[in-house]
């Protein structure tokens, strides 16, 4: 069992979201509240990740990676460019390592207690190395061959990603389209795979009643929330995201956010471009300044389903509010 789930008094910890919304502010918050939080830098340059660790310091924390990716193909590459060029912007050359290597450094020189992984794991020698200085692997599976992958390598902990999951769903392969089975059904899935690690259920979980039916799933040790904290005053959540989930609508699973299959709030970007190609990290670039200027057409606002019922309020407010006993 892992040590940081089997010591937590709360059953929900606030999911690691890259880009902004998840501060230190708000795993401090958590950690105060008897929850555990993860930094999400995913996405995030290294002298960003490195300040943001070194913010922690003195509490038990996480710290999310993005595991490196393999280049887009030609064919990929060239429908990136024609992106590109359909809103006259140059294409930049990616960094598919995401600063993975030198992140991991920073995280466990900063005391991480869990390093977590997303679109893949750690290698069985990464994997030594974060037990070495006293933390957690932890990664994010969509599937029961990527558990048993994960198992394999020495993971401590799987968290399970279900459909309903705002942000970017977790697969492995750049070019898969995600597992659209209910997340009960993908945990049970999971757990059969690797019936020895702790499970962490993540995906539209939004009411303590959500809460309390995930926890008795068998192998289930926690859940994670993160659509649910985008409005806490502790999260990083820009005043222009806050005013479009509070606007609310529909969300959809797609690649035109960014390349990967991500669910956010539905824009006529993404009614127009149901069937992009697999273009991650090139998309949000070329979008960047319609962003910039707030474009609600190409909008980019992650965020998981049933957006009405995320409420405002602290980190502690938030979890008070999902781990109550259900009525």
């Amino acid at each position: 069992m892992s040590q940081v789930i089997s010591s937590l008094s709360r059953s929900v910890i606030p999911a690691p979201m890259a880009g902004g919304p998840t501060t230190p502010e708000l795993v401090r918050a958590a950690h105060a509240a008897g929850s555990f939080g993860t930094l999400g830098v995913g996405s995030a340059s290294i002298d960003t990740a490195r300040t943001q660790i070194d913010q922690c310091a003195g509490i038990p924390f996480g710290v999310n990676l993005f595991c490196p990716q393999q280049p887009l193909s030609g064919a990929q590459r060239t429908a990136a460019r024609e992106l590109a060029e359909a809103e006259n912007q140059p294409l930049p050359d990616p960094d598919y390592s995401f600063g993975f290597a030198e992140k991991l450094d920073l995280a466990l020189r900063g005391g991480a207690r869990v390093v977590w992984s997303m679109f893949g794991t750690f290698t069985p020698e990464q994997i030594e190395r974060i037990h070495a200085a006293g933390a957690e692997a932890w990664t994010t599976v969509t599937t029961s061959a990527e558990a048993t992958a994960a198992a394999r390598r020495g993971a401590d902990a799987l968290c399970v990603q279900g459909p309903a999951a705002g942000g970017h769903r977790g697969t492995w392969d750049l070019a898969a389209t995600p597992d659209s089975r209910d997340l009960e059904e993908l945990v049970s899935d999971v757990h059969t795979a690797a019936p020895d690690l702790p499970l962490i259920a993540a995906g539209g979980l939004r009411t303590a009643d959500d809460i309390a039916t995930a926890m008795s799933w068998d192998g289930v040790g926690a859940c994670s929330c993160g659509s649910a904290f985008l409005l806490t005053e502790e999260a990083g959540t820009s005043d222009y995201n806050r005013q479009l989930l509070r606007r609310g609508g529909q969300t959809v699973s797609t690649r035109a956010f960014s390349g990967r299959f991500a669910r956010g709030l539905e824009t006529q970007y993404t009614r127009s471009h149901p069937n992009l190609p697999p273009v991650y990290p090139l998309l949000n670039p070329v979008l960047k300044e319609r962003r910039a200027q707030h474009d609600d057409a190409v909008a980019y606002c992650l965020v998981g389903t049933e957006v009405e019922k995320i409420n405002g309020g602290t980190v502690a407010n938030i979890l008070n509010e999902l781990c109550q006993n259900p009525q």
